[in-house]
């Protein structure tokens, strides 16, 4: 049995306000025409489908008319597990629906009842532990409980869940496990949003159960083998690079064959062409070198990091920076600025933030520094009050998930 593992598809994911639909499109239409092209008979898809757990119409419309020419175009199966970017509800709300297209859709799982399925269902030749991403939020509250005590509550409850899983499968068919979660030893990129709690890693290697041919796991976007198990563990990584620093990133989905027996597998990488996607591109240096750069290279198409070094600030430098690479057919996205005049001091110098308890008071030290005056007025500290309500609004309505409350 053929079956394909990817993961982490971060459909609706924009790069610094720049929509990335069209990329997306583009990697799905390359993994349907991999799928029928090697005969795949099971997908799977181990979480972040979404990249927001309410995602946009453009988005939601993407993922839907792949699953319909996926059900249309080819006979194989799908499993989809949620990720904690998605909302189990969300995710899992036509599921009843989509099993007639041989998609299965798995948003929450208490027991292994709710995510064993065997494939094919009317001759199995393999059985998948469809585990989704399991929100420390599920455990009952213990009073006094310490950080540590409840990471290590959460890593036997993923334990339990895995044991249960082995346990329900039939004994001949070989097992895969699928998983939403950080392993230990994981490579670990800033665009992941940690899975962690008390600072202590949610799983270790050692803790998934004997007997088991391959874990397919979703979470970190580095495609990556976690070494020391007796069968392969590994992460596909997301399809695009979703920061800058990821461009570097192989990317890859993976094929796996079992045998007819079950008593053998072998895994293949296939990588994800590169022009799949936006390239991302990073231009380091002072002004002359990254606008000689800008004029002697060919940036269509092409999103741009630049990390400038300058002597001294200037006015309307990251307008320049973008016109130059604009008339050669780039986006730059980002302008980071590096300054290494000793004569210019740094305004944060000197301002010891561990001792300071309120951002106003960081903002003061700040404005000070500056050299704008000794305090700032009364106008100005309304602007940076405001600003911070802002940001903090913000804040709670990017973590909060209206449609699980």
């Amino acid at each position: 049995m053929l079956i394909l593992h990817t993961a982490d598809w971060h459909i609706g994911q924009r790069l610094h306000e720049r929509p990335r639909i069209d990329e997306h499109r583009q990697f799905l239409e390359w993994l349907l025409k991999t799928i029928k092209e090697r005969a795949v008979e099971l997908l799977l898809v181990s979480g972040d489908i979404f990249n927001t757990s309410l995602p946009s119409a453009d988005a939601t419309n993407l993922y839907y008319d792949f699953l319909h020419r996926f059900s249309k175009e080819t006979k194989a199966y799908a499993v989809i597990t949620a990720g904690n970017h998605d909302s189990p509800r969300h995710l899992e709300a036509p599921k009843e629906f989509l099993k007639m297209g041989r998609i299965y859709v798995v948003g929450r799982a208490a027991e292994a009842d709710d995510c064993v399925l065997p494939f094919p269902p009317e001759n199995p030749k393999v059985a998948v532990a469809a585990v989704p991403y399991l929100s420390e939020s599920e455990l009952s509250h213990i009073s006094f409980e310490t950080e540590p005590e409840k990471a290590e509550r959460y890593r036997e409850r993923l334990k339990a869940l895995y044991r249960q899983c082995v346990d329900a499968m039939p004994a001949e068919l070989p097992k895969i496990l699928m998983g939403h979660l950080f392993v230990k030893d994981g490579k670990v990129g800033d665009s992941e949003r940690n899975i962690q709690i008390g600072g202590a890693t949610a799983i270790h290697v050692k803790d998934f159960p004997d007997g088991v041919d391959y874990v397919a796991l979703g979470h970190l976007h580095r495609p990556q083998e976690i070494k020391r198990a007796s069968y392969p563990v590994r992460y596909s990584g997301s399809p695009l690079p979703l920061r800058f620093n990821e461009a570097t990133y192989r990317k890859t989905v993976y094929l796996l064959e079992v045998s007819d027996a079950g008593k053998s597998l072998s895994v293949e990488g296939i990588e994800i062409p590169n022009c799949i996607g936006k390239e991302l591109c990073t231009v380091e240096g002072d002004l002359n070198t990254v606008l000689t750069r800008a004029m002697e290279e060919d940036w269509d198409g092409k999103y741009i990091q630049v990390k400038l070094t300058l002597d001294k600030p200037e006015v309307g430098i990251k307008e320049k920076v973008q016109d130059a690479f604009g008339q050669r057919g780039g986006d730059v996205l980002i302008v980071k600025l590096e300054l290494r005049d000793p004569a210019c001091p740094d305004p944060w110098d000197g301002i010891q933030l561990e001792d300071l308890r309120q951002p106003t008071e960081i903002f003061k030290l700040f404005y000070e520094k500056k050299g704008f005056g000794k305090e700032p007025d009364e106008q100005l500290m309304q602007t940076f009050t405001e600003l911070l309500e802002s940001v903090k609004n913000k804040e709670v309505s990017d973590e909060s998930d209206p449609a699980e409350t």
